[in-house]
């Protein structure tokens, strides 16, 4: 894949995933870059996939534009993006990365860290029903946690037409379009709640802050302002470390009279193949050695290649059971369950 092809590639995810100024932002990257460019050669260099399965260049570069525009250094750039409608976008940013070359160099280090709070409409339907199937507090354990918000989705109310979850007076409230069963009346108690992540973030640090709101995208505030207020919650352990190395360790010092839900959204599937089989390896005997009172359960809202979303998938053990949960949109937008029931 060229990267006026990753751009392209890039530009298309953003339109169905409903932000038309990512849509154009990247088009208009695919269309006019060059080699005169400060990041061309370095980008043109980059070895492995550069595309959104692999190391994101796009999202990474257009990451780095909002994050000058979230933080006033460019008022030109600012001036062609959300709430204005750009009228001279590929001036502005074509300025920008002459202008911000040393900041662009340094930016484009990290991969996209993307914590998207909206996912968490699934942890608390999951929450829900594991609250109600074992009645037993729940140990939260998070595989490529980012900045860890997601790990606070207790905290998060989830609203549907007819139904009610979480606290009442909720700082975060997320109201996905929901088809299928309605979870079960239940109330899941956290007692613990740990995250790992290669490159963990912050969110109470103002840099690490700036990273997870620039990976939003311009043309959806409600995002933004939902991510704040997750922010403002945040009080969670965020490790940094090998995923699997970490979930080993966890793994092997199980609680009696506690549950332990590990989960990711949207990160496993970037794991490596021989990771994503130890770690299998690591849950699966694990659950061999589980029992009633202290139950294991494992939970992924993960792309299985599928047209429509991400599919939410469940083990549980003692058992070993696999339910198939349903679908959901990436960042959220709509769930689809097809069964609230567990074994």
């Amino acid at each position: 894949m060229t990267l006026h092809d990753a751009f392209r590639d890039q530009a298309g995810h953003c339109a169905r995933l409903g932000s038309p100024f990512m849509d154009l932002l990247l088009t208009v990257l695919a269309d006019n870059w060059h080699s005169g460019l400060p990041l061309a050669e370095r980008l043109a260099a980059w070895q492995g996939d550069i595309g959104p399965a692999g190391a994101s260049l796009p999202l990474r570069l257009a990451g780095g534009l909002h994050a000058l525009v979230l933080t006033g250094q460019d008022e030109a750039l600012a001036a062609q993006y959300p709430p204005n409608t750009p009228s001279a976008l590929w001036p502005a940013v074509e300025a920008a990365m002459h202008k911000h070359a040393a900041f662009f160099a340094a930016w484009m280090d990290n991969a996209p860290q993307t914590n998207e709070v909206r996912r968490s409409a699934t942890l608390i339907a999951v929450g829900q029903m594991l609250a109600a199937r074992f009645g037993l507090p729940i140990r939260l354990s998070e595989l490529g946690a980012s900045g860890g918000l997601n790990l606070m989705f207790d905290k998060f109310a989830l609203s549907l037409p007819d139904a009610h979850y979480g606290p009442k007076n909720a700082n975060v409230t997320l109201s996905p379009d929901w088809s299928g069963p309605r979870p079960p009346e239940a109330t899941p108690i956290v007692n613990e709640r740990r995250g790992v992540d290669l490159n963990p973030l912050n969110p109470n640090d103002a840099d690490d802050a700036l990273r997870l709101l620039a990976y939003l995208w311009p043309d959806q505030p409600e995002r933004m302002s939902r991510t704040r207020a997750a922010i403002a919650l945040n009080d969670v352990l965020l490790d940094k470390a090998d995923a699997v190395d970490w979930l080993a360790e966890r793994l092997a010092t199980p609680q009696q009279g506690t549950l332990h839900l590990v989960y990711s959204t949207i990160a496993w599937q970037y794991f490596p193949a021989e990771a994503q089989a130890k770690g299998t390896a690591l849950m699966e005997d694990a659950g061999a050695r589980a029992t009633d009172q202290a139950p294991l359960a494992w939970f992924a809202m993960e792309s299985d290649g599928g047209p429509d979303g991400a599919a939410l998938t469940l083990r549980l053990w003692p058992g070993n059971h696999s339910i198939t949960l349903g679908r959901a949109d990436f960042h959220g937008r709509w769930v689809t369950l097809h069964t609230s029931a567990l074994p």
